[in-house]
């Protein structure tokens, strides 16, 4: 049976408007309902699977994050864009980090190790977590470390970092308010948390409604836009330092929502479209495709 919930998951208000229907194209595709909060405007997937069933969405070849695949050739390209992006992630956490703090990092939602190697290899202590077994096992053959499957395992019982990054992953979390109050805990007192989310606010996401492959039902449990996203860290006394643009992910987004649109794939309308996207953002309050939150306690 799945999973309702009958308030909302920020400001616990019970009305909750219907936003939009989506189809999951990578696994089951069944369609699932996107609410809206009538309160606070905070969207998420509703019903949703249990926690105890979600595992088995993420069973598909199609699923980078965990495949590594570079079947097709829109993969191939996330390929070589990732690259550019893990040097770019690098490149924002030695910004970040305070004058002698600790150079070590835990990347929740790790996937297969990818980024915590790149740390890893300009001298951060790193830990990881990732919950797919696969992916996990992955991370550990790169990364020669252990990679835990949740975040509540003893060994973080008494663990600090400087740096907190989740990658693309608290949409996916299904126990939001806890999960935020241990990655809270996990946090140096002048540590930075780095939550990237899509923007479902972004021109990309409007331009193609339903077909917004970052909703991504129903792996993605929350749509998040920045007035929602800084409502959640507020009530875990969190505070929004400021939020920062993913530019290729407006392109590879669009690239995948005009497969799901059209079944096919133009490359040069679909790039036209993502750097449309990423100019609108620039009128529009940084509403970009994707963004990167930074926090403080």
């Amino acid at each position: 049976m799945p999973e309702i919930l009958e308030s909302c998951p920020i400001c616990q208000n019970s009305q909750l408007n219907p936003f939009v229907i989506c189809q999951d194209y990578t696994v089951s595709q069944a369609r699932f309902s996107i609410v809206q909060c009538q309160n606070c405007g905070f969207r998420f997937t509703n019903p949703r699977p249990t926690e105890a069933e979600s595992g088995q969405y993420y069973q598909s070849e199609n699923y980078i994050s965990h495949s590594n695949t570079r079947k097709g050739l829109i993969n191939q390209l996330y390929q070589v864009v990732r690259q550019r992006a893990l040097r770019s992630k690098l490149r924002l956490i030695n910004q970040l980090l305070e004058p002698n703090a600790a150079k070590k990092i835990l990347d929740y939602g790790c996937g297969t190790g990818a980024f915590l190697h790149t740390c890893q290899q300009n001298g951060w202590q790193i830990a990881g977590v990732e919950p797919d077994a696969g992916a996990r096992s992955q991370a550990q053959s790169l990364t020669h470390t252990p990679i835990f499957s949740d975040i509540f395992q003893p060994e973080f019982a008494q663990a600090t970092y400087s740096v907190i990054s989740l990658w693309h992953v608290l949409e996916h979390v299904h126990q939001l308010d806890r999960t935020l109050e241990q990655l809270k805990a996990l946090l140096a007192p002048e540590g930075t948390l780095l939550i990237a989310v899509p923007n479902s606010n972004s021109q990309d996401a409007q331009k193609f409604g339903e077909h917004w492959a970052a909703y991504d039902v129903p792996r993605h449990l929350y749509h998040f836009v920045p007035e929602t996203m800084e409502k959640l860290l507020a009530k875990h006394q969190l505070k929004l330092v400021k939020y920062l643009p993913m530019y290729y992910d407006a392109y590879y987004i669009s690239l995948l929502s005009q497969k799901y649109q059209k079944n096919a794939v133009n490359y040069f309308t679909a790039f036209w479209q993502g750097w449309q996207s990423n100019q609108w953002a620039k009128r529009h309050h940084n509403n970009y495709s994707s963004v990167i939150y930074i926090i403080k306690k």
